[in-house]
């Protein structure tokens, strides 16, 4: 009976062994090596996107905060409230890009 138990351990461990050298060979290989880069790379760009992201949004908060400084100083309504002003006014069909680009 030791030995049925023994050789149970030796056959499991054997297999064990076996599955972690054959995935550590495959890791070793050019094609794992090439999967390895690859998913270190979209892990990179989506940090990147993340990080982009992240600062327009910061951007974007800090230009709103420095419009209300800028606002309240001056006692003058933002560039935009009077762009929106006017075009809510007009109650013309939509422009076009180039209208648009001109009267900024």
């Amino acid at each position: 009976m030791k030995r049925l138990f023994w050789l149970g351990v030796g056959v499991a461990a054997g297999v064990t062994l076996s599955r972690k050298a054959t995935e550590t060979a495959r890791q070793a290989s050019p094609a794992g090596l090439a999967s390895n880069v690859g998913d270190a790379i979209r892990e990179l760009a989506g940090a990147v996107g993340a990080f982009g992201a992240d600062v327009r949004v910061g951007m974007s908060e800090r230009e709103h905060e420095l419009n209300d400084i800028v606002e309240h100083r001056s006692g003058l309504p933002r560039q935009s409230a009077v762009r929106d002003e006017r075009v809510r006014g007009r109650h013309a069909a939509p422009q076009s890009r180039r209208a648009r680009r001109a009267e900024s």
